[in-house]
């Protein structure tokens, strides 16, 4: 007879799910719904259920913000998405005045296919940098209460000074991040049993079984080549090479300047590329600290005052 302790019983789940990992992977992705999981789905289903405020999730760009809450609308009868980058029509209904059911019955002119359903309904205004003055609206539809607001969108806090009336007391914040390690291994298709007991090694300050050990080393080595942005972990985990996400990976990088050129405001954007240009050169010293003289020959903290902070 064969007698299994609580962590030899694990440790067989553990890799019984491993040996599988990728027949439940293909499983997934023949599903066409199939999504990566986020940690901020929790936070937006706990949202949900309790008494809440209009939302607002900040965040950097392209670090899967539309997609989750697209994905959490999928949860209201109706989803009313307003994005102010595609469609800067928009702009105009929230220049006339908050008043909820005014702007309602103005969106429904603009979009007939749009659906507005009391209480059942959830609204997204999506690239709200574009215009923040629009987060005014969020006092008067909490006011309301007919209909549940969410606003996303990217350098938020550099636009802020924008917004006539902040409603302050009428509205969440929350901010989200890229894809952090426990979610790269959500989308390798371990599941919380799996990062649970990995956990309790943790805890306890026991080393992990060297088997188990090796596993998410290379796991972890792969998501250092990958980094946290949704569409380059969604490729490499469909593709299982590297080969196709480093174009990504460079056109993200130069989608980030192009941000910075765009955006910048009372700075010299010059200096803020250059600031940004060499984060990853200088945080990879031994000292692990930024230096405004590395910057070039010359450079002085007075001269880039504001920039770093950006």
């Amino acid at each position: 007879m064969i007698l299994y302790t609580k962590q030899s019983y694990s440790l067989t789940v553990f890799f019984t799910f491993t040996k599988n990992v990728e027949k439940h992977l293909k499983k997934h992705y023949k599903n066409v719904n199939y999504m990566l999981k986020r940690k901020i789905d929790s936070y937006l289903k706990d949202w949900k259920q309790r008494e809440h405020k209009p939302l607002i999730i900040k965040g950097a760009r392209q670090i899967g913000k539309t997609t989750s809450i697209r994905q959490f609308g999928k949860s209201y009868p109706s989803f009313i998405e307003i994005n102010f980058m595609e469609n800067p029509e928009y702009k105009s209904v929230f220049q006339h005045g908050y008043d909820p059911n005014r702007i309602i019955k103005e969106l429904s002119l603009l979009n007939p296919e749009f659906e507005f359903i009391p209480y059942q309904t959830l609204i997204l205004l999506d690239e709200i940098q574009e215009y923040p003055d629009a987060t005014t609206s969020l006092k008067f539809f909490k006011e309301d209460g007919k209909y549940d607001v969410i606003c996303s969108g990217s350098m938020l806090g550099n636009h802020y000074k924008k917004v006539s009336s902040i409603s302050v007391g009428y509205k969440e914040d929350v901010q989200m991040y890229s894809m952090d390690f426990e979610e790269f291994l959500w989308a390798n298709g371990y599941n919380e049993e799996n990062i649970e007991f990995i956990y309790s090694f943790l805890k306890e300050l026991k080393p992990l079984p060297d088997s188990i050990f090796e596993k998410l080393s290379d796991l972890f080595q792969d998501y250092i080549f990958c980094g946290g942005m949704p569409e380059i972990v969604d490729t490499f985990i469909k593709e299982k090479t590297f080969s196709n996400i480093f174009s990504k990976q460079s056109q993200l990088h130069s989608d980030y300047e192009n941000d910075i050129t765009k955006y910048v405001e009372g700075l010299d954007y010059a200096k803020v590329l250059n600031v940004y240009r060499h984060i990853t050169s200088q945080l990879s010293k031994e000292n692990h600290k930024f230096q405004i003289s590395k910057l070039g020959h010359g450079a002085r903290s007075r001269e880039y005052t504001g920039c770093q902070e950006w």
